[in-house]
């Protein structure tokens, strides 16, 4: 506060107003194998559909994992995921050679200054997914037309027909669109076009362009000159030429069209789809367009393009990359077409790789999560799984049992047995819940039924229960337990399968007739008997940690004195009063003064809080009790 020296008014503001921020308790998380997507890198989607176009169908290697996060989403909208690295994973490329780069980040790194060992593009995502690529580039007004490329070298064509001897098929393509002159050796050109289909040497074989199918419209004359057209100048505004840009720097010959194909159809579902197109690009690099972004092709590729990464220039442009003053950009006279292959899916993920994935969910105050998704389940995998939930304390992992555990075994005992014994050697946590098995669903991307663990819908329980009630409610029972898209589970525990599965920490999934499928359980993994041994305790606390931990932020480099304190109590007391109104806890008590905050505290800059909760409990167990009476007697008699 300034002194002042003379009378005056000084007006000052203290906000009272802080209050304990909401947070965010059912984001779910998930890392495992998938077909495409950026690699070691979170991903957030929000639907199972955004899943798929980010990470890609499932297939019979990692069908589990897919559908945990797929199920998930059947729940929530709000799922983080990773993609994990595996041996042998390789990004498709233009020599085949077959290289990883995992995502944008690496890509920079490693390869955004050209790599020319790889050829001129890269898929943008690692798998076999990028051999369906290919890319063509128009880089000249003469790749884009050639008025007599070569002429016809055929004396006896006739209407009808679909195969023409050419003088020289060099300059043609698989695509291109040819025209013929009417007279040999001219340039009047009839006007009828063919798409070509077939190069074997001189021989071209063809089809009318307009219909698809059908040959020759007239007979050729020997000599005729033969016009060619790019195969994708239809798409484009017309031939590449000078950019403004570089004309107004004393540049030329600057402009590149550029496609990118589904060459085999496995992106799109048919065959030669054009999936992009990045109509005149610049050769240049300091090029930009008309509002001022980098018009440059590598660049334009790199921010806009979803399929391909730029590697290297075509070897005969000496100069492409040079800035646009005074540059006649090399002219390569012949589009390019190159097929995108050596791309691999790789391996199985290994339990390490799976666990380096997990680990980019390590960091609490960097990365937002509140629901671990265990996915495909091993005992190392569930342990690992603890310790991220343990070290962030604000989430917890559900995990399921080994598939050969439950799936396909005829006795529904020697399940029991198998789950109880899957779940022994894991450690006492409360940051983790122990689900029995595996449900039976529809993989509509392959038309088949499968067996799928059951964490994903487990988590999935969790988060729908924050969006209709609290995270403090139990996710089990009919009333927020209910389990999706189960035709039927792998392992339907009765009654006394269930009572032992609950004694060894076990939350059983059961599908009643008429009632459907519901999660019949809400402990957590903790042995020792707790208040934190129910899911509604542990997610209690989580929601009151977080929220009053971020609030209390602010009293970081404050004083500790009386004011700074009962600020601190005046913004939690309401905020767990509000939680007690809506059944969360039964009682609290803050203690936040001088009793714990003594002079020896104050000194070492410290600030303590104690805040008791009482939580509330869900119903396990209900005693129905009925009495019957003598005619006669009165119920207050037996009424106790």
């Amino acid at each position: 506060m300034a002194f002042q020296v003379s009378p005056g008014v000084l007006v000052q503001e203290r906000d009272l107003t802080r209050i304990i921020p909401a947070v965010s308790t059912s984001v779910g998380a998930i890392a495992a194998r998938f077909l495409k997507g950026p690699l070691d890198e979170i991903v957030t989607v929000s639907s199972e559909q955004e899943l798929v176009d980010t990470f890609g169908k499932p297939d019979s290697n990692n069908f589990e994992d897919f559908f945990c996060a797929a199920n998930f989403l059947q729940y929530s909208n709000a799922l983080r995921v990773v993609r994990a690295t595996n041996t042998g994973l390789l990004n498709a490329t233009a020599n085949s050679s077959g290289i990883l780069i995992k995502n944008t980040q690496d890509y920079q790194d490693n390869y955004s200054t050209g790599s020319a060992s790889i050829g001129t593009f890269a898929a943008r995502e690692a798998g076999a997914f990028g051999n369906n690529l290919s890319v063509s580039t128009c880089p000249s007004a003469t790749a884009y037309t050639t008025a007599a490329v070569t002429t016809v070298n055929d004396a006896s064509t006739a209407v009808g027909d679909t195969t023409v001897t050419f003088t020289s098929g060099t300059n043609i393509n698989v695509g291109d669109i040819v025209e013929f002159s009417t007279t040999a050796a001219g340039t009047d050109y009839d006007g009828y076009k063919y798409r070509v289909t077939v190069v074997s040497t001189n021989d071209i074989t063809f089809v009318r362009a307009d219909t698809g199918q059908g040959g020759l419209h007239v007979a050729l004359t020997n000599g005729a000159n033969v016009k060619r057209y790019w195969k994708y100048y239809e798409r484009v505004a017309g031939a590449p030429g000078t950019s403004p840009f570089a004309s107004d720097r004393g540049g030329s010959n600057d402009e590149i069209h550029i496609v990118v194909v589904d060459e085999d159809g496995g992106i799109s579902g048919t065959a030669g789809t054009i999936l992009e197109v990045f109509d005149s690009a610049s050769k240049a690099a300091d090029a930009k367009t008309p509002q001022g972004d980098s018009n440059y092709y590598v660049d334009v590729i790199y921010n806009k393009s979803r399929y391909i990464y730029w590697m290297d220039h075509n070897s005969s442009g000496a100069n492409w990359g040079s800035n646009a003053a005074g540059t006649t950009f090399t002219a390569v006279t012949v589009p390019t077409l190159e097929s995108l292959s050596g791309g691999s899916d790789g391996s199985s993920v290994t339990v390490g790789q799976k666990k380096t994935a997990y680990e980019k969910f390590e960091d609490a105050e960097t990365v937002d999560i509140g629901l671990i998704i265990g996915g495909t389940c091993t005992a190392t995998h569930i342990d690992n799984l603890i310790t991220i939930a343990e070290n962030r304390k604000d989430a917890i992992a559900f995990v399921s049992p080994e598939r050969a555990d439950v799936v396909n075994v005829a006795s529904a005992n020697t399940q029991t047995l198998n789950v109880i014994d899957a779940y022994s050697t894991i450690r006492s946590s409360s940051y983790v819940v122990f689900d029995s098995g595996y449900k039976y669903q529809y993989d509509r991307y392959n038309d088949v039924y499968r067996y799928v663990p059951l964490n994903g819908d487990m988590a999935g329980l969790a988060a729908r229960t924050d969006l209709i009630a609290d995270s403090w409610y139990s996710p089990a029972g009919f009333n927020r337990g209910n389990v999706r898209g189960a035709v039927k589970l792998a392992y339907n525990p009765n009654k006394t399968q269930r009572d032992d599965l609950y004694r060894s920490r076990i939350n059983p999934v059961v599908t009643f007739p008429g009632q459907g499928t519901v999660l019949f359980g809400d402990k957590t993994g903790l042995s020792a008997p707790s208040a934190f041994d129910r899911i509604n305790v542990r997610r209690l606390f989580i929601t009151l940690e977080k929220a009053i931990a971020t609030a209390s932020k602010f009293q970081l480099f404050e004083f500790n004195d009386e004011f700074t304190r009962a600020n601190f109590r005046n913004i939690v007391e309401p905020f767990l009063r509000e939680v007690q109104g809506r059944r969360g806890l039964t009682d609290f008590l803050v203690v936040c003064d001088e009793t714990n905050n003594t002079g020896e505290v104050i000194d070492r800059n410290e600030f303590i809080a104690e805040i008791f909760i009482k939580p509330a409990r869900s119903i396990n167990f209900i005693t129905l009790q009925f009495v019957a009476t003598r005619t006669g007697v009165s119920f207050e008699e037996v009424a106790g």
